[in-house]
């Protein structure tokens, strides 16, 4: 028979058969070819069923746009905490999480009322129901997730929480090793897990729009042997706990250059704590068996350090003998030894009170102290120290400048104290760099080239010190005769 019908319509039908055929093979294709990193229960032979078994739930993997119809079966991996913002539009809220199933993972954003109705009942782990959200192209510069779709909650979501969860993965991850990670480009967003060989105490920094970020870094170290250090922020930073040296996984981590290489994990990053995964349990086996023993090569130059994990140990005439110092950029370097000489002349300086600026003041000789770089008097001032301090172990002796911080540890005063004692008991303020000579510490310093009226020669700055870990210590030096029996 022929067909009556017009072109238009006979190619509106061609048109949304070819249609149903595309999402059909997307759907089975993406369910077969799942992911390479699944920690997990493998995907079952059928997706499970929707609440009411009406329908079966679909893999995220197969989202896309043009779908309206769909409901998923994910685990919650991460949650934000809410933001606000406010601009000539209005003000408004957001909190976003990142799901994932056994074939892939999406980042998901609500806004305003959704935020009111559904950010108290997500819990992290907890495995939900959700469907009818509106999905877009992701913006890769706010997001880690491997997926080119983001989803946004709307009026029409639904989120029910799921009882049977036991073959939906914990997470998903692409681990690369610390050793490889001079080879990834920088700003790259990598998935890292690592012994903590170290953590530093946490410290609180005030951003350029004055508010307070708690901030925490520590070292891993993994069976490549390198360590690198990677900062916390926020909620993790105050919560994290190193003791016991446990395994610690990050997934969206951002990589960075900056004094070697380093990572930061965002707001946005997923810290998991001795994580429920093989690698996790393959690493510690390592490090209980053999791991433990190594020092470890450091990636990162620090300004601080970590314990054992991110330190470049040499003598005081391994310095002098490896040229330390004579190359483009400084070198740093960690060793033990002790204080033999503090020059308490000009120790001390009086500072410019403003938050961020150290610069030295000038007395007005009326009450008042005028700082050249604020351009502003001030009423008051603030104590800062330089001090210089020659310091020697058992091969050789160097001369260090000490700055505020190491230079209290040195000291086992502050700045304010000091300055108090320096203009009302001379006598005692004498005693307190008697009683700091022959103390023996770890310091870990930075060494460069400079050259100042035709002159070169080696500055040396500490960047912290820290006590004495004997226990460490112990284990590095037996470490060290092992591999001196061994040649």
């Amino acid at each position: 028979m022929l067909d009556h019908t017009s072109p238009t319509t006979r190619f509106d039908k061609i048109f949304v058969s070819c249609s149903f055929l595309f999402l059909n093979s997307r759907v089975n294709g993406a369910v077969n070819r799942g992911f390479s990193k699944d920690f997990g229960k493998k995907a079952p032979s059928a997706m499970p069923s929707t609440p009411g078994g009406s329908s079966k739930a679909v893999p995220i993997a197969s989202l896309n746009p043009y779908q309206s119809k769909w409901t998923i079966r994910a685990r919650v991996t991460n949650k934000s905490s809410i933001r606000t913002w406010s601009n000539s539009r209005g003000d408004g809220k957001l909190f976003s999480m990142e799901i994932v199933d056994e074939s892939g993972e999406i980042r998901v954003t609500g806004f305003n009322q959704e935020v009111d109705k559904y950010f108290s009942l997500i819990e992290v782990g907890k495995v939900y129901y959700i469907s009818k959200g509106s999905l877009k192209i992701a913006n890769k510069q706010y997001t880690s997730v491997k997926n080119d779709y983001e989803m946004t909650l709307n009026g029409e979501t639904s989120i029910i929480p799921c009882e049977d969860s036991s073959d939906v993965p914990m997470v998903q991850c692409d681990f690369v090793s610390i050793g490889d990670l001079g080879n990834r480009e920088k700003d790259a967003i990598i998935d890292v897990i690592g012994v903590c060989k170290g953590v530093d105490e946490m410290t609180r920094l005030t951003t350029k729009t004055n508010k307070e970020v708690s901030k925490r870094t520590l070292s891993l170290m993994d069976m490549s042997g390198k360590v690198v250090t990677v900062t916390l922020w926020g909620e993790e930073a105050e919560k994290f706990d190193g003791s016991g040296q446990p395994i610690v996984a990050v997934k969206g981590a951002k990589l960075s250059d900056f004094g070697g290489r380093s990572l930061s994990a965002s707001f946005s990053s997923t810290v998991m704590i001795n994580p429920d995964i093989p690698e996790a349990y393959k690493l510690r086996g390592w490090y209980d068996k053999e791991g433990h023993t190594m020092e470890g090569e450091s990636l990162t130059e620090m300004k601080g350090g970590s314990g054992g994990g991110n330190t470049n140990w040499k003598t005081l005439s391994d310095v002098k003998t490896e040229h330390l110092g004579h190359g483009d950029k400084a070198d740093y370097y960690t060793c033990i030894a002790t204080i033999v000489y503090l020059r308490k002349e000009n120790c001390l300086y009086q500072a410019c009170p403003s938050q961020d600026c150290n610069k030295k003041v000038v007395d007005q000789q009326n009450g008042m102290f005028r700082c050249e770089k604020c351009d502003k008097e001030f009423p008051n001032f603030k104590y800062r120290l330089i001090l210089s301090a020659n310091i020697a172990d058992y091969g050789d002796n160097q001369w260090v400048t000490c700055f505020q911080e190491s230079a209290e540890a040195i000291l086992g005063q502050n700045a304010a104290y000091l300055g108090q004692l320096k203009d009302s008991n001379e006598a005692a303020f004498d005693e307190v760099f008697q009683q700091a000579n022959f103390n023996t510490f770890v310091f870990r310093s930075r060494v460069k080239l400079e050259t100042y009226n035709d002159e070169s020669r080696i500055k040396a700055t500490v960047m912290e010190v820290k006590p004495v870990d004997h226990k460490d210590y112990s284990k590095r030096l037996i470490m060290n005769i092992r591999k001196l029996a061994a040649q």
